[in-house]
C-alpha cells in the first residue's frame, strides 16, 4: 500500500530538462516505500535560466535534496555552499543535499560507474584505464576513478570545446591523486591502439551508438580489443551496442551503464536519507535486463 503524503512528507526532486522520461521518480518512491521513509520525490523541467529561481524556492520549501540533470549540473554546482571533492574537480554535480538552507554539492554519476563495475567482480584499483570522451559522464567517470585509486588513465575526446576544459581536470587529478592522467586527441588512431593494449579496462563515455544509430560504434577496429579487457559502455539503449558485440565477440567481458543509472541514485538515496537503497528490490522492478 503506497503511503498517503502528509503534512510531514519531505520532498526529493529532479531538476533538469527534459525529465518527463526519467525514471528517478518510479526508483526513489518505490525505495521511499520500501524503507517507510516518508518523502516523495517529484521531476520538475527547469532549465538553465529557471535554476537559481528553483533551488531559491526549494531552499525557501525545506526540501531535503535534488537531483540535477542537463543541462544545469553546471550551474547547480555554481549556486552552491559547499561541494565535495569529485564536484569541486569537475565543476558540476547531480545531487545537493539541503542541510537548513546549506546546500552541498555531490556528483555520484562516478560513484555509480565504480559500483556498476564492481557488480560485474571487476576490481579497478591500481588498474589501468583507457576513457573515450570528455563530456559530462565520461569527466564524471574519470574524476571519481582517480580518486578511487587507478594507476594510470588515457583520455581521448575530439578537440572540441570539451578538450579545453577536459586539460584543466587532468592537471587537477595529477596535482591532487596518485593517479596519471593522460588527454589525448582522439584522431591519433596508433596511441588509441597502443592505450587499449596496456589497459584493463575501455570505457565509452560518449553517445556514439545510442539509439536510434545502433549501427555506430567509437571503435571501427576490433582489433584493438584483447581478451583481457573489460568493456564498459555507459549507453544501456540500446542494452547491447555494435561497441560491446564486437568487444565481446573478441573474447572481452563487457557491461552496459543500466546499473550505472541505479547505483548513482543509490548513492544519492544515501546521501539524502542516511538509508541504503533496496537496491535488489529496485534492481528487479525497473532495471531487469
Amino acid at each position: 500500500m503506497t503511503k498517503p503524503i502528509s503534512g510531514h512528507t519531505g520532498l526529493l526532486c529532479l531538476l533538469g530538462s527534459p525529465v518527463a522520461h526519467s525514471i528517478s521518480p518510479a526508483m526513489h518512491n518505490e525505495a521511499c516505500e520500501q524503507l517507510g521513509l516518508d518523502y516523495a520525490y517529484l521531476a520538475f523541467d527547469v532549465d538553465e535560466n529557471g535554476m537559481k529561481t528553483a533551488v531559491e524556492g526549494l531552499k525557501t520549501l525545506g526540501a531535503r535534496g535534488w537531483n540535477i540533470t542537463m543541462p544545469c549540473k553546471n550551474i547547480m554546482c555554481q549556486l552552491a555552499d559547499k561541494r565535495s571533492p569529485a564536484s569541486e574537480i569537475s565543476g558540476a554535480c547531480n545531487t545537493i543535499v539541503n542541510d537548513d538552507g546549506v546546500l552541498t554539492a555531490y556528483t555520484t554519476d562516478g560513484v555509480g560507474f565504480m559500483d556498476a563495475v564492481a557488480e560485474n567482480d571487476v576490481g579497478l584499483k591500481g588498474k589501468t584505464m583507457t576513457l573515450l570522451g570528455a563530456g559530462g559522464a565520461a569527466t564524471a567517470i574519470l574524476v571519481q576513478a582517480a580518486l578511487d585509486g587507478l594507476k594510470e588513465i588515457h583520455v581521448f575526446n575530439i578537440r572540441d570545446g570539451f578538450f579545453e576544459r577536459a586539460e584543466e581536470i587532468v592537471d587537477t587529478l595529477n596535482e591532487r591523486t596518485d593517479c596519471h592522467v593522460t588527454l589525448h586527441d582522439f584522431s591519433d588512431e596508433s596511441v588509441l591502439r597502443n592505450s587499449i593494449a596496456q589497459s584493463d579496462i575501455l570505457v565509452n563515455g560518449t553517445n556514439v551508438g545510442m539509439a536510434p544509430n545502433i549501427d555506430r560504434t567509437i571503435i571501427t577496429d576490433p582489433t584493438m580489443f584483447h581478451k583481457d579487457l573489460f568493456v564498459f559502455d555507459v549507453i544501456y539503449n540500446p542494452q547491447e551496442t555494435k561497441l560491446l558485440k564486437d568487444a565481446k565477440a573478441a573474447g572481452c567481458q563487457t557491461a552496459n551503464g543500466m546499473y550505472m543509472l541505479l547505483y548513482q541514485g543509490a548513492a544519492s538515496f544515501k546521501l539524502w536519507t542516511g538509508h541504503d537503497m533496496p537496491v535488489d528490490i529496485i534492481k528487479e522492478k525497473y532495471f531487469a535486463k
